[in-house]
This record gives structure tokens, C-alpha cells and sequence, in this order.
């Protein structure tokens, strides 16, 4: 490709100290703890095509000449690439162009070329044109301009005249920039969201891992659970051991106690927990490989025994996502999946945003709403072998009193639901 210098694996040449993360692994913890579950680790490069392969059937069927992306989670997906991933979720220093026929162009960050030598897919590699304010300031005009014109430049390149991309997120700027130049443009998070439903082998033994890992990590935040304890300290533990194990972070802080668990999205705070008090969590944790787990627990802290409320609200949640799971059969549709679940009376109890949605390298489509949502916002589709569902419950009255936030991960297969996320449940909460 012109005026670009080829990316090459370049890692028997480079000092140890150019090691990333990505090459050393998610480290002997974790990786220790799988052997001994007898867990298959993924071959990550045959993952990396996998999912390449994935997005350029898509833009092929779609007669996109490629697509533009700056989601550092898209960009993960389509490269095996990471760099700051939280602070580039805001900060527009990192991009990549994947053409239809399966050339990777990635503009990396100041000084950051070497953070691609383990990827495989890969193909180019170029310094980026930062035009968002904190790295252009008044010149952002001048950078856009210059941003545009060489994305242009690679898109007719690679794409023999095909003036057709997809873009996933990108400012008003860098879009008028690129129209100007006669590029067609659409909605690229359409496409990525399609291409990432279809977990392959690879992935799924590495989602396999990372729901291990989040399971030691849940156990050990369990044995600090003791009344006394605040939240925000109860909470750090499982930060800690998902870092331990090759995590990254956690999207949210949704643990809450007592109170405070109804209704439910109350993050966590100072609050002390007490003898008695049921402790609900969401995980929202992007754990090994990347790998997003989500699982809810509600627990009791303490000795004291529950409260016939405490039970009935437990067991209300618990008896729907059971039920609900068992309805995620290969060909069962969303709209079947909306109407068919177990649900609650919505003017008696708070329930979830969502009755079940699907779950990657993050939280993913699609989402699936209780019926009361279902004609102002439910889309249909069909479930399909290798899509991951989460199965969610809350449960809580809407008079207040106790609140219970339970959560499965659930594989979907030819023969059925498999449930990843094999954390027990409360069974002294279980009123039946």
C-alpha cells in the first residue's frame, strides 16, 4: 500500500520489556486455576481470523467497501489489538479501517506502534491524526481535514473504487469531512454488533476462562462479606482478583445492601452493611481475553436467619430466570422470548431494564424488553447456536422492602441452554 510501511510480527526481535500484555497472557494464576478445571485455553490468533472473517461477510453482504472503526472494543474485536481502553472510550486517539477483503489498517496512538506486533490480522500500520479538542484545540478543522483525506485515500485503494463504508462512532466533523469527499457512509455499529453475536470455538473457551476466573474472584468477595464491612471495600476485592486473573475492568459498581437494594442501579458506596442485610451485585466485568461476564448474586451477610420476605422476594427472582433460561432454544425468537417469559406484575414489583441480552466483549444486542416495552422499543430476531445470552432478574415490591438482583450467562446450542456462570445460589434464601 502506498506511503504506508508494512506491520510486521516483529516480537523474536523486540527486548522483553516490548512485551504487551497480549503476548505474556492473562498470567500462571489464572491460567494455573484453568488447568486444573480442565478448561481448553483459545488459540487466539485462529480467534483473531475468526473474527475478521466474520466482519468482511458482512460487508460484503452489504457492498460496503469496508468500515471505519474507533470503538476500542470494535477495534479489538477486528484486530486483537488493545490500548488504553477506557481512556481512548473517550478520547478519539486510535483507529482502524477494515477493508471487505480483509486488509487491516490500524492508526495507532503517539509512540504505540509496538503494541500490534502480536497481532497476526494486522495488516498496516500508521501514526493517527488526533482531531478531537484536547490533542487539536482550535486546529481541528486543519486535522480533520488531513484525517479525511487520507482515510479517503486508503478506502479507494482497498476498495477498487467503492466509495461505501460503514463508520461505528466519529464527531460531525470527521462525517461532513469524509461526505465532502464523496464517501457513502453508514451505521457501523449495525455491523459489528451482527458480526460479534456468533461467538466461534475460540471464543467461547475463552469466555469459558474468563467465567472462572470471575467465579474465584466472586468467591473470595463472598468470604470478605461480614457485617462491618462497607460496600465500597466489599467491592474492591472483586476489582482486585479480576486484575489478578488478566482483567481489565468493571463497567459499573452495582453492588448495593439493605435498603439501598430497592429499587435497584443504586452503585456502591459507604454504606456499612449489617447483620441481616441481603447484598446484591452485578458483575459488568470485562474479565480475561477481554471477555465480558456478567453474573448477579444476592447474598445474606451475617447470622441471622432471612425473613419470609427476604425468601419470597429471593425466590420470585430465582424461579424466573430458571424458567426464562429454559426458553433460550436455537430458533426461538425475540418477540416469542418477550411474550413467553416469566414476568411480574409491573405495577406490584420493580423489574430489570431487560428480561435477557446478549453478552462479547461487552455488553451486546440484542436486547430483549418485557411486554409492557415490547411496542415501544422490542425489535425481532431470532436466536441462533453460538449466540451468549444474559438471563437477568430483579425483584423487588414496589411499596419498597427487599430487593434481589440475580443473573446467568447462558451459551446458546443446538441441544439447548447451557448456563456458563455456575456460582451457587443463596439455598437458606430459597423458600421452597
Amino acid at each position: 500500500m502506498k506511503n504506508m510501511r508494512p506491520h510486521q510480527n516483529r516480537i523474536g526481535n523486540r527486548h522483553p520489556e516490548h512485551l504487551n500484555m497480549h503476548q505474556i497472557g492473562p498470567g500462571d494464576l489464572a491460567t494455573s486455576e484453568w488447568q486444573q478445571a480442565g478448561l481448553t485455553l483459545p488459540n487466539l490468533d485462529r480467534m483473531h481470523q475468526y473474527r475478521l472473517d466474520r466482519i468482511c461477510a458482512l460487508l460484503k453482504q452489504q457492498g460496503l467497501a469496508g468500515i471505519l472503526l474507533y470503538d476500542p472494543i470494535n477495534i479489538r474485536y477486528a484486530t486483537g489489538t488493545t490500548n488504553m481502553q477506557v481512556w481512548l472510550l473517550h478520547n478519539a486517539g486510535r483507529y482502524t479501517y477494515v477493508s471487505a477483503e480483509g486488509k487491516v489498517v490500524l492508526w495507532e496512538f503517539d509512540h504505540c506502534d509496538f503494541l500490534a506486533d502480536h497481532s497476526k490480522v494486522v495488516t498496516q500500520i500508521r501514526p493517527c491524526i488526533s482531531w478531537f479538542y484536547f490533542c487539536a484545540g482550535t486546529r481541528i478543522d486543519e486535522q480533520a481535514k488531513k484525517w479525511a483525506n487520507e482515510i479517503y485515500d486508503v478506502v479507494l485503494e482497498l476498495g477498487k473504487g467503492n466509495k461505501k463504508i460503514a463508520i461505528d462512532k466519529c464527531n460531525d466533523e470527521g462525517i461532513k469531512e469524509l461526505e465532502h469527499l464523496g464517501l457513502s457512509i453508514e451505521n457501523g455499529e449495525v455491523i459489528m454488533e451482527l458480526a460479534r453475536a456468533i461467538k466461534g470455538e475460540d471464543e467461547i473457551n475463552a469466555m469459558r476462562c474468563a467465567v472462572h476466573a470471575t467465579d474465584a474472584a466472586i468467591k473470595i468477595m463472598h468470604s470478605h462479606l461480614e457485617p462491618g464491612i462497607s460496600e465500597q471495600r466489599l467491592w474492591s476485592y472483586l476489582h482486585a482478583e479480576n486484575i489478578a486473573r488478566g482483567g481489565e475492568w468493571i463497567e459499573t459498581r452495582l453492588l448495593s445492601s439493605g435498603p439501598r437494594c430497592n429499587p435497584w442501579y443504586q452503585e456502591c458506596s459507604g454504606r456499612i452493611i449489617e447483620n441481616g442485610d441481603l447484598v446484591g451485585f452485578d458483575t459488568d466485568m470485562i474479565g480475561a481475553y477481554g471477555i465480558c461476564v456478567d453474573t448477579s448474586r444476592t447474598w445474606l451477610c451475617g447470622t441471622k436467619a432471612p425473613t419470609s420476605e427476604q425468601k419470597n422476594i429471593y425466590q420470585m427472582a430465582y424461579d424466573q430466570i430458571q424458567f426464562n433460561t429454559e426458553l433460550l432454544r436455537s430458533g426461538t425468537t425475540f418477540k416469542e422470548l418477550t411474550h413467553n417469559a416469566l414476568q411480574y406484575d409491573p405495577n406490584e414489583y420493580n423489574h430489570y431494564s431487560f428480561l435477557y441480552h446478549g453478552v462479547g466483549l461487552c455488553d451486546e444486542a440484542p436486547g430483549i424488553y418485557f411486554k409492557e416495552a415490547w411496542e415501544s422499543y422490542g425489535y425481532d430476531g431470532v436466536l441462533e447456536p453460538g449466540m451468549v445470552m444474559c438471563v437477568e432478574s430483579y425483584v423487588g415490591h414496589k411499596a419498597g422492602g427487599s430487593g434481589v438482583k440475580l443473573e446467568n450467562q447462558v451459551l446458546i446450542t443446538e441441544n439447548g441452554p447451557e448456563v456458563l456462570t455456575l456460582y451457587p445460589f443463596e439455598t437458606q434464601l430459597l423458600s421452597k
